[in-house]
């Protein structure tokens, strides 16, 4: 593995999981950022207890997009090579870190990024539908969108060439977030290939909190982040994407 590689986990109230998740993941990789995103519950003492990882903090809950971003200007700033990012609800395979960043390096691209719907493992869980039927919905736009090939737009297991996250200017602070970033990865030309992960869902019932769990209304939010980021690129790119989109 790459002498400056970091793995970053997004986190928010996540006491039960956190302490057996960095276990693991620090197996696979020495430096680890968490990103606590203004948890209420007993993960800042289970963090704090800890002098094998480092810690950002956002003193209030700012949202899953605006902790990753944190992520991206933790590894820019501390000047790695390597970022990847992993869920710490259990969703996410620690062992399979060193392949994330070894297919980056190999294959000498920007992104490589996870995938639970590329390939079947043995024992993989039964996707709640709801999710499952507004993650095939928005990847198919994407990927006729921006000429992308995607089977999975959410999964938070990826591997980022850290100077590529230079150029990028992130702002949607929620679950959104991922949209954003693949209109700005494509506007700046990043390579990207995806990578299979088993399909592990812990708890069906987890909450993506306040409305979004309405998924009719998350999935308009979901459209009303892509407008906004279209918009917001350069006019070459968006005149690009609404063109072709049209014809």
């Amino acid at each position: 593995m790459a002498s400056k590689v970091v793995t970053a986990l997004p986190v928010f109230n996540e006491a039960h999981h956190v302490s057996p998740v960095l276990d693991e993941v620090l197996k696979y990789c020495d430096d680890v950022v968490v990103i606590d995103d203004g948890s209420s519950d007993e993960t800042p003492q289970r963090l704090s207890e800890r002098s094998d990882i480092q810690t950002v903090t956002h003193p209030v809950n700012r949202g899953y997009g605006a902790a990753l971003i944190s992520a991206f200007e933790y590894a820019l700033d501390h000047q790695y090579e390597v970022l990847v990012t992993i869920d710490c609800d259990g969703q996410h395979e620690p062992k399979r870190i060193p392949e994330f960043v070894a297919a980056l390096q190999n294959q000498n691209v920007d992104l490589v990024s996870g995938s639970r719907y590329l390939q079947a493992f043995d024992g993989d869980s039964l996707p709640p539908e709801q999710r499952r039927e507004i993650n095939a919905r928005i990847t198919e736009q994407l990927n006729e969108m921006l000429k992308l090939s995607l089977t999975d737009a959410f999964c938070g297991f990826k591997a980022y060439r850290v100077e590529a996250l230079r150029h990028l200017r992130i702002e949607e602070p929620g679950y959104g977030m991922p949209l954003e970033f693949w209109v700005q990865a494509v506007c700046k030309k990043m390579s990207i290939v995806e990578m299979p992960v088993p399909l592990i869902y812990l708890n069906e019932k987890r909450s993506f909190g306040g409305s979004l769990d309405d998924g009719e209304r998350r999935y308009l939010y979901y459209q009303e982040v892509l407008d906004r980021a279209l918009k917001n690129v350069s006019s070459e790119c968006y005149e690009a994407f609404v063109g072709e989109t049209a014809e």
